[in-house]
């Protein structure tokens, strides 16, 4: 029996979409095409392979089964024509999207676009949102290149690699009334606290190793973003708890002065999260090694 080889893509983007706009958007045909690709699979391995439900396309059993095997088929195809292909990162024209979490964006992706910059001057960089979880970033269907950040239960077409750790400091004004070169933790206790209340389960962090050390915080304001931070905490008798690599960051800002916590609050991972498919693009090997480069040079700074 004769079967498109050019079906199994829309078979995957199907799984991981279960959408068939979305699914369109990211093959690059239309709505109509992607249906007839998908009458022709339904032909091909004679099941309804997706059932249409309330909240998008649902695999059928036999769709959940073949997954792995054309995930992986595909993986494998992808590697040995990619990793034919020269690269040279001088000479390169292209656009690489990365979803970087707030606290990658503010205290690594500026090392990064230096990098590039002089590495690869005709490549660009660009960085779309974390968002909730990995699915939002893009990186799961394989449409940004990587994920930056904490990665949280990734799925199996995703390789994740740790690159650094980091560690948290305090941050109060200056010319803070009450709060000398260190902090104790019944004077941390007794402050008003600024949050950076990252989006969905990101946000466990900070809160659990407070928690472990039996530490309480009275948080008086919540943020998004770090930037936020320093007209807080210069405008205010309030403390904040913040990454090591944010607080150097801010050192230029005569308006705040940092220390470190009153008690070991422990280190959490920086992590890079790809698509299976990009293992071996001689591309996205090469950048996934400036970021890993990057991340081991900013690292060093800090021991």
């Amino acid at each position: 029996m004769r079967y498109d080889l050019n079906l199994l893509p829309v078979f995957l983007a199907l799984m991981e979409e279960r959408n068939v706009t979305r699914a369109a958007a990211r093959l690059g045909i239309t709505q109509p095409a992607l249906s007839n690709a998908l009458a022709r699979l339904r032909v091909t391995l004679n099941d309804p392979l997706f059932v249409r439900e309330r909240y998008g396309m649902q695999p059928t059993p036999k769709a959940l089964e073949l997954a792995p095997a054309i995930s992986g088929a595909l993986a494998r195809l992808d590697d040995l024509i990619l990793g034919q292909r020269d690269f040279d990162p001088a000479k390169a024209e292209r656009q690489i999207v990365m979803a970087p979490n707030s606290y990658v964006e503010f205290a690594i992706v500026p090392s990064i676009v230096t990098q590039l910059r002089d590495l690869a001057p005709k490549m660009s960089l660009r960085l779309v949102p974390y968002g909730t979880d990995l699915a939002e970033t893009g990186v799961i269907s394989g449409q940004t290149a990587m994920a930056l950040g904490r990665i949280i239960d990734p799925p199996d077409n995703l390789i994740v690699q740790h690159l650094m750790s980091d560690g948290l400091q305090c941050v109060v004004r200056a010319d803070h009334p009450r709060i000398g070169k260190r902090i104790t933790k019944r004077e941390y206790e007794s402050m008003k606290h600024v949050n950076v209340l990252p989006p969905g389960r990101l946000r466990a962090g900070l809160f659990q190793a407070l928690q472990r050390q039996g530490l309480k915080r009275d948080v008086a304001v919540s943020v998004t973003h770090f930037l936020a931070v320093p007209e807080m905490i210069a405008a205010t008798d309030y403390c904040a708890t913040l990454p090591t690599q944010i607080c150097r960051r801010l050192t230029h800002d005569k308006r705040l002065k940092f220390m470190p916590a009153p008690v070991d609050l422990g280190t959490f991972p920086v992590q890079m999260a790809w698509h299976v498919r990009y293992r071996n693009d001689p591309a996205h090997r090469w950048l996934r090694q400036v970021v890993a480069d990057v991340c081991r040079e900013i690292a060093a700074e800090t021991d």
